[in-house]
């Protein structure tokens, strides 16, 4: 009996040692590497302030987000919400650009994202053809999915969170789809703070 309390009680030992390891020390460290990738790769879009790639997010804090003009909710909601955020912001605001990339390139030219984001101060309309923009999907982490409607017609499914990156490009944080103003601001504000 006390050499299976022992071995027991090793086994125990050994599995909270491996524990400490992967959750103190290999988790965060893979999750560091996985966030540095996000925004990264081989990706060339259109936009209406020039080519949008890898590079584009660099310089300035910038916000992400994928979308289309026929989006009845989420879209035009968060859309909403940004400019919200943006007049807490005041004058920081202005610090801030805004991509708006379609995930619908066979309806949103160019022309059509710009008069849907043009309103918006900072907004830039993001588009390509469509491998290019399922290659900015990957590197963004982010999905789409066409969704068949009874009429013949289609919607687009969609990521919805909004990617907040720092002047160097990297991944700062994200914003989920209706988070509290108080919390998406905060993390606005330390963005910007940060530049």
């Amino acid at each position: 009996m006390p050499r299976f309390a022992i071995t027991i009680g090793a086994g125990f030992a050994l599995c909270l040692c491996v524990a400490v390891v992967w959750f103190g020390v290999l988790a965060p460290r893979m999750e560091a590497r996985n966030a540095d990738a996000i925004g990264r790769g081989d990706y060339r879009l259109d936009s209406t302030s020039g080519p949008f790639t890898q590079a584009t997010l660099t310089g300035k804090p910038s916000a992400v987000f994928f979308g289309f003009t026929h989006c009845p909710d989420v879209c035009p909601t968060t859309l909403g919400d940004i400019s919200l955020w943006q007049e807490k912001l005041g004058d920081q605001a202005a610090d801030l650009r805004i991509f708006f990339i379609t995930v619908d390139p066979e309806r949103d030219t160019l022309e059509m994202l710009d008069q849907y984001v043009t309103w918006l101060p900072g907004a830039i309309a993001v588009t390509g053809p469509e491998p290019q923009i399922r290659s900015a999907e990957r590197a963004f982490r982010a999905i789409s999915e066409k969704v068949p409607l009874e009429n013949g017609d289609y919607t687009m499914g969609h990521t919805s969170k909004l990617l907040l990156f720092g002047a160097d490009g990297a991944l700062f944080d994200t914003i989920s789809y209706q988070e509290a103003t108080e919390s998406a601001v905060a993390k606005l504000r330390r963005l910007l703070d940060a530049a």
